[in-house]
């Protein structure tokens, strides 16, 4: 386990759960709505929504119901989920990413949203600036300053060789534009030739993607991070392998499921964190008055499993920054 997220976890329980449930309503049952492109059990992103709603006071079946609806790796009836949660007349709309949060933004102008990871939060236009969003929406941004580009920065360190790289994108995830823009400015600079873009927009299209990649001579792939990716990373770290192509993922998420690394914001730590939006947010704020969050914890995850399937070699330099080795 990692002694920080241990140590900052540990805080929660001790310091704000006791707070959090004083400032509830007594006998007061909660209805919330979760919005997410993954399918029902457990998985890293609710796992950590769902404890830091407990370290918060929150308890399915005593004081909260949650309304689960899951994409199982599609965003098509995300529409249709938001439109049924505005006629239950849930109190808070949680949406796990910005296609999720789109769908409740037209469903409903009242109640709250909160969406967790907001790529372009201005630009995409679901606030009027990142200190005051306005309106019934808020949550926290994907983005750090040049995570992106770090991340291709790290990836081309560890494999000096790589030269002609794919970039892989998900377009139904409305947050891929500024990710797209910052690591088109940052290949040149680093000596990378990207080629042209592949663009996904269902599983489906994943296994004719790594053939188009592969027939154009990309020597490796740069996963920018998408709701429908993400809910098929496993399948994307297969066709990497077999392809015998190095990818480098947005997410933690993805090297745990087979991809070779990434340097990322923690998704954990983000969904974490959007439970103390939730929180706040029932006890009376608005979403409009509370600030949209940028990540402050970025993680360099390397799985040394797929790499010896890919016979390479990580450097030493490389690996003794890591925070965590898969093997």
């Amino acid at each position: 386990m990692d002694r920080r997220a241990f140590l900052a976890g540990t805080g929660a329980v001790l310091f704000a759960a006791p707070l959090a449930a004083e400032g509830q309503p007594a006998g007061k049952v909660w209805r919330i709505a979760y919005l997410t492109t993954t399918s029902p059990g457990s998985s890293p992103t609710t796992d950590a929504f769902q404890h830091g709603l407990r370290d918060l006071g929150y308890v399915e079946g005593r004081n909260l119901t949650i309304e689960w609806r899951w994409g199982r790796g599609s965003t098509e009836r995300f529409p249709e989920f938001a439109a049924e949660m505005v006629r239950l007349n849930v109190d808070l709309i949680v949406a796990a990413n910005d296609v999720a949060g789109r769908a409740a933004q037209r469903a409903t102008k009242t109640i709250p949203i909160v969406i967790v990871l907001i790529g372009d939060p201005v630009g995409g236009g679901f606030a009027a600036t990142l200190s005051r969003p306005g309106d019934n929406v808020t949550g926290l941004t994907s983005q750090g300053s040049a995570v992106v580009a770090k991340r291709l920065q790290v990836f081309k360190e560890a494999f000096p060789h790589l030269s002609r790289i794919a970039v892989l994108v998900d377009v139904a995830d409305l947050s891929h534009g500024p990710s797209v823009r910052e690591i088109e400015a940052a290949g040149p600079v680093l000596g990378v030739q990207l080629r042209p873009r592949v663009d996904i927009s269902n599983p489906a299209a994943l296994a004719g993607a790594f053939a188009t990649m592969t027939k154009e001579g990309s020597t490796a792939v740069f996963v920018i991070g998408g709701t429908t990716l993400y809910a098929n990373r496993r399948q994307l770290a297969e066709l990497a392998l077999s392809n015998r192509l190095p990818m480098a993922c947005s997410s933690p998420e993805f090297v745990v499921a087979g991809c070779l690394m990434t340097y990322s914001t923690s998704l954990a730590d983000v969904f974490r964190r959007a439970a103390f939006y939730v929180d706040k947010i029932l006890k009376g704020a608005k979403p409009g008055d509370l600030p949209i969050e940028q990540p402050t914890k970025f993680e360099l995850v390397i799985n040394l499993k797929t790499a010896k399937a890919l016979r390479l070699v990580i450097p030493p330099s490389v690996l003794l920054r890591a925070d965590q080795v898969i093997e």
